[in-house]
């Protein structure tokens, strides 16, 4: 499975890389609904990259979308921008999976974004880091999400993730207002990451 740091540089990523590859498979395992979904349940894994939920769930029915191309996504593909419309029908799928996607989409457009994901799906799964958390988890640079653009963008340049992308992490009450009720995924007193799970409503 590609590691979470694959594309990131530098020795702070290849030392954070299997701790983060660790923390991905625990929260899968505390919060993916695995034994709540029947065995034929159609699943849309949004924002998948070159394998996404695949990786953790290789038996299961999913479909990958991205708004890159995926040449090497092993499984049905569709290249398409959830913030602008899925070429899905209404509850096509039984179940949206949605892993550190909506923190790279752009505020404006998250609403549009998480309407999409709700139309096209009768549940869900969507999991953002936290913003309260004091490490930000792409550049691995502490505090940086908590700056002023200008100021975080000089910064971002000594952190792991390259090259420079405006991601606005997220709050509970904004993943919320989106999805409804949020969990916390926690490292010791911190959360980490917020995570809305709603089954299917057959199911729940």
């Amino acid at each position: 499975m590609p590691g979470v740091y694959a594309t990131a540089r530098g020795p702070l990523a290849r030392l954070a890389g299997p701790l983060a590859e660790r923390s991905r498979r625990r929260r899968h395992t505390a919060f993916f609904p695995r034994d709540e979904l029947p065995a034929e349940a159609r699943i849309l894994d949004v924002g998948c990259g070159v394998l996404g939920l695949r990786g953790l769930e290789p038996g299961l029915d999913i479909t990958g979308t991205d708004i890159a191309p995926q040449p090497s996504y092993p499984g049905p593909f569709v290249q398409a921008d959830a913030g602008r419309g899925l070429p899905f029908g209404d509850d096509e799928f039984d179940f949206v999976y949605c892993s550190s996607v909506i923190e790279h989409v752009p505020p404006a457009r998250r609403a549009a974004f998480a309407a999409e994901l709700r139309r096209v799906g009768r549940g869900w799964m969507v999991q953002t880091p936290a913003r309260s958390f004091p490490i930000e988890p792409h550049a691995l640079l502490p505090g940086a999400h908590w700056l002023p653009v200008g100021l975080r963008r000089a910064y971002w340049r000594l952190g792991a993730a390259g090259g420079w992308e405006d991601i606005s992490l997220l709050r509970r009450r904004e993943l919320e207002a989106l999805f409804g009720p949020a969990r916390a995924e926690r490292l010791g007193p911190l959360a980490k990451s917020w995570v809305s799970v709603r089954l299917p409503a057959r199911l729940a």
